[in-house]
This record gives C-alpha cells, sequence and structure tokens, in this order.
C-alpha cells in the first residue's frame, strides 16, 4: 500500500502550493469555526452573570472577535473550496495527460486484456479516485491532527485532565475506530471498485451486442448478469454504508461524552473559584466543537480500500511495459514507402492463429485488396502494420528496411487509416475532418467530401462544416459515418491510404462508385484495401485472401 501513496504523492508535487494553501484555509476554517462556538458560548454566560450581578462587562471585544470569526470561517470555507478543487482541477488535468501519454505509445496487447468499458473504468471511474485523494483523506487527516492539537493546547491551559481526555477521545473518534473498520471495509472496498468495473462490462457488452442477444435468444441471461453485477455492487456500497454508520455513531458518542467530561471536570475548577465561571461553557462547548475536525475522518479512512484498488488499477495500466523496447530509429518519412511482408504470424491470446507464414508486397502507388470473411485477422493486420500490435513471427519492412527501424511516430505518419468502425468523435463536421488534416482550410475539406459524395449532404446541414454530429457521429447514417471517415483518412498526408471495410453500411453501386472515386484520385498513394466484398476487387493489382473466404 505505501509504494502505491508514495507514486501518488509524487504526482502530487507540481501542485504542492495549491494543496498547502488550500490546507491552511482549511485549517483556519476549523480553528475560526471552533472558536466562534466556544466564544459565542462564553459571551453569553458571561453577559448572563454580569447582568444577574449588575457588574461591568467589556461588550465591545468579544462581539467583534465574534464577527471575525464568523467572517474569517465563510471567506476560509469559500476559499478553501475554491483553491482546494483548482488545485483538483489541475491534478485532473496532470493524472489524465500523464496516464494518456503512458498509454499511448504502448501496443495494442500491452494496453491490457481488458475490455474496453474496464478500460473506460480505469481512465474515468478510478482516476476519479486519485484526484480527489487529497480532498477526500490528506486534507482532512492533516487540519484534524493540526488543528486539533490547536484546541487540546487552548483547553490544556485551563484544564490539563481535560486535555487528556479530549486528546484520548478525539483519537478514539477520529483514528482508533475509524482505522479498525476500515480494517474491515478494505474488501468492501476493493469489491466496491472492481464491481463497478464489472457492471460497466457488463452494461456495455448488453447495449452493443443487444441485437445479435434478441436474435439468439440469450437477451434475459445478458439482463440476469447485468441484474446480479448490479445487485453485488449494491451489497458492497451497503456493507460500506453500515460501517460509516458505525463510525459516525462513535464520532458523535465521544463528541457527547467530551461534553460531559468537560462539565464533571471543570465545575470543580469554577466552584474552588479557580476558573471564572463562563470558562466552563466555553470549555465545554470547544471540547465538542472541536469533533468537527474528525468528522471526515471515518469516510476517509472506510474509501481508502477503495483507493488504493484504483491506484492498483491505474498504475498497473500506467506500467505495461512493450514487449520490445520503442526505438527512436529513423525520423523522417522513407523516400519510397514500398510496404513488404514476410512469414507473418499473429494469434490473439488463448486463440488460433489468424495467420501464419502471411506474404505479400505493397509497392509504392500499389493497390492491394486484402480478401476474407470476419474474423479472418484483416483489421489485426492494419494494427500490425501501423505497430499498435506485435507479431510473433514473421517481419513487415517498409522502404527495404523492418518496420521497426523506424520510430513509432513516422511509422504512424506513412498510413492514413480509415477504420472499419468509423472512428467518429463528437464535434463538428469541420472538426472531425481536420483531424486528418489539422491545418486543412475550408476548400480542402469540401474537395475531400465532395470525393466521398457527402458534400450535398454537408451543404445541406444548419451550419454547413461547422455542423454539429454527436458523439460518434450519431446524427449520421451507417453509410454516411464511413464516408465521412473516409473523406478524413483522404485528408492526412500519408503515403499509404487504408480502407477497412468501407462498403460497410452502403449498396454495392455506392460501394464501387466510392472505391472508383477514390482509386482515380490517388495520385501516387498506395492503396490497401481490407473488404469481404467483391466491389473494387477489378481494379487492384493483387487480391490476397485470408482465411476460408
Amino acid at each position: 500500500m505505501m509504494p502505491l501513496l508514495l507514486r501518488l504523492i509524487r504526482l502530487y508535487l507540481p501542485v504542492w502550493a495549491w494543496l498547502g494553501l488550500a490546507f491552511v484555509l482549511a485549517l483556519a476554517t476549523l480553528l475560526a469555526q471552533s472558536g466562534l462556538m466556544a466564544l459565542s458560548g462564553w459571551f453569553i454566560a458571561a453577559m448572563a452573570l454580569a447582568g444577574a450581578s449588575g457588574g461591568r462587562l467589556d461588550y465591545f471585544t468579544p462581539a467583534a472577535l465574534i464577527r471575525a470569526a464568523a467572517i474569517l470561517r465563510t471567506g476560509g470555507r469559500y476559499g478553501e473550496r475554491l483553491i482546494g478543487h483548482e488545485a483538483t482541477f489541475r491534478l485532473i488535468a496532470r493524472l489524465r495527460v500523464w496516464l494518456y501519454r503512458k498509454m499511448a505509445p504502448l501496443p495494442l496487447e500491452a494496453r491490457g486484456a481488458e475490455a474496453a468499458a474496464d478500460l473506460a473504468q480505469r481512465l474515468r471511474g478510478d482516476l476519479d479516485r486519485l484526484e480527489t485523494l487529497f480532498l477526500r483523506l490528506a486534507a482532512p487527516l492533516g487540519v484534524a491532527l493540526a488543528g486539533g492539537a490547536v484546541g487540546v493546547a487552548w483547553i490544556a491551559r485551563s484544564s490539563p485532565a481535560l486535555a487528556v481526555v479530549e486528546a484520548g477521545l478525539l483519537l478514539l473518534a477520529g483514528f482508533a475506530v475509524p482505522g479498525l473498520v476500515a480494517r474491515a471495509a478494505t474488501r468492501r472496498g476493493v469489491a466496491q471498485v472492481r464491481r463497478q468495473a464489472a457492471l460497466a462490462v457488463a452494461a456495455v457488452e448488453l447495449v452493443q451486442g443487444l441485437p445479435e442477444l434478441l436474435v439468439f435468444g440469450a437477451g434475459g441471461r445478458a439482463r440476469a448478469r447485468l441484474a446480479a453485477e448490479s445487485d453485488a455492487l449494491i451489497g458492497a456500497q451497503l456493507g460500506l454504508g453500515r460501517l460509516t454508520a458505525l463510525s459516525q455513531a462513535a464520532l458523535l458518542l465521544c463528541g457527547q461524552l467530551a461534553l460531559w467530561a468537560a462539565v464533571l471536570l471543570v465545575l470543580p475548577l469554577v466552584a474552588a473559584g479557580g476558573l471564572p465561571g463562563p470558562d466552563l461553557v466555553m470549555l465545554a462547548l470547544l471540547a465538542l466543537a472541536l469533533f468537527e475536525a474528525v468528522a471526515p475522518l471515518p469516510a476517509a479512512f472506510l474509501a481508502l480500500g477503495g483507493t488504493i484498488e484504483s491506484a492498483r488499477r491505474v498504475f498497473a495500466l500506467a506500467d505495461a511495459a512493450p514487449p520490445a523496447p520503442l526505438r527512436a530509429g529513423l525520423g523522417s518519412l522513407p523516400p519510397r514507402c514500398d510496404l513488404a511482408v514476410r512469414g507473418l504470424r499473429f494469434a490473439w491470446a488463448g486463440r488460433p492463429p489468424l495467420f501464419d507464414g502471411l506474404d505479400f508486397d505493397l509497392p509504392q502507388g500499389g493497390r492491394v485488396a486484402l480478401l476474407g470473411p470476419s474474423g479472418s485477422g484483416k483489421s489485426s493486420l492494419v494494427l500490425l502494420l501501423t505497430g499498435l500490435l506485435t507479431p510473433e513471427a514473421g517481419v513487415i519492412t517498409l522502404d527495404g528496411r523492418p518496420i521497426t527501424d523506424w520510430d513509432d511516430e513516422t511509422r504512424r505518419r506513412c498510413f492514413a487509416v480509415a477504420p472499419q468502425n468509423g472512428g467518429l468523435f463528437s464535434g463538428s463536421v469541420r472538426e472531425i475532418l481536420c483531424l486528418g488534416r489539422p491545418d486543412a482550410d475550408d476548400p480542402a475539406l469540401w474537395r475531400a467530401l465532395a470525393l466521398v459524395g457527402l458534400d450535398d449532404f454537408v451543404a445541406g446541414l444548419p451550419q454547413g462544416l461547422g455542423s454539429w454530429l454527436g458523439a460518434a457521429g450519431l446524427t449520421l447514417s451507417g453509410g454516411q459515418a464511413r464516408r465521412l471517415s473516409i473523406a478524413r483518412a483522404l485528408l492526412r498526408p500519408a503515403p499509404v491510404l487504408v480502407l477497412d471495410e468501407p462498403g460497410e453500411g452502403l449498396p454495392i453501386e455506392a460501394e464501387q462508385d466510392l472505391l472508383d472515386r477514390v482509386i482515380d484520385r490517388l495520385d501516387g498513394r498506395s492503396l490497401l484495401l481490407i473488404t469481404h466484398r467483391l466491389a473494387g476487387l477489378a481494379r487492384m493489382d493483387r487480391v490476397v485472401r485470408l482465411g476460408n473466404p
């Protein structure tokens, strides 16, 4: 556990100044709140005694101190929230960028075999827990220690016995009981994190596979699995809730015991004339108010198990090492992007090889089609070419050199890929297209749209190129999304164009027309066509068959 916490602390170091300021403001708020309660009690009691005895009392000084404490409490709480969340947002930016940079250069198999939903849970849910570690645990713990020490020291000036009792009850309510309960909660916290990931996976698989599940009559089993994961998560959350209630009950009990201890221990001092009567009220209320310092600790300790599990999952993802060291290699595009594949073998973990001994050539300006049914390895070959997967055997060469001689960025700059799933993000038409070529002007965007037959459609949209298409191109049909993905790939200035199932969602005649337009405008680029259909094959230099078509 400690190594994980130390790694988290190192990630927090760049925002230490913001975190330190938030801590100071939180401590000032706590002291102002405790002082306000104690001073108000003293002032009311002193005013009552002065009125009953006909004595005199300096009204202005305590009234000014009370107002100052109230203003400091309000301003401190606002400032602590503002600065604390600013620090957290800065940390969010740092953590997410740090993790994405860790993941970006890794081959696909090195990113883990987890489902996409589990990966998303690590990038969002698990990171969220790490981002709030300061607000939930570090800051409350530091404030409790510092604020409690100051309060106990103040009490000790009047009653050392009460100070000892107060310190013991604070440690019991804020550390001992939550610590013991946290040991029992660790297993439930870990289970909660894992159940949330499992529920996300089950939900995504149910939604994405719903048509197939309904066709094969498996919808009931999928819903039952989703319900079981949901019930398991609720069970873990209920268990944590019961432990939280137990810790809070101990906190309330210790607070009341501290109040009564103040009365019982200070009253004899007042009766003996050792302390003024209003000090009894001040010390009793201060003893009770100090429990505000340890109030957040039970929840913080109970969340520690889930936080550690989230840290383990995030660092496991960040620490995934590529099977071979990334090579700096050659950093400029080769003079010719002649592609050759020799003796290539690849298999996903636990599955039969997709291909074994695959050979083909794609010279600069050539056109090759990979033809085969779904599952025959056509899309996996694209991942191998771009370095997102690593072959088990064989070699891929670019301009006569092994492709591993080229650095990863240069290697990927050789390819413009229109993936099978479209690969569209939430954004406008212009923003999606400019992912292929960020410096493209509007005329270039319109030419790419015209080439794939989308110019009239986009021109008819309310804002044209600025029209919002929704998450993953939600407002487009399957064929329109595929055409837009191809237009984006055409804009990318790469010597090898890869079209992965470009006709998906299109009639065969529309697919043939689209491919004819693209082939006529290759302008010396190579074309690698991945398909299970016959459109465009007549214009290929070579057709490589995979699987058993």
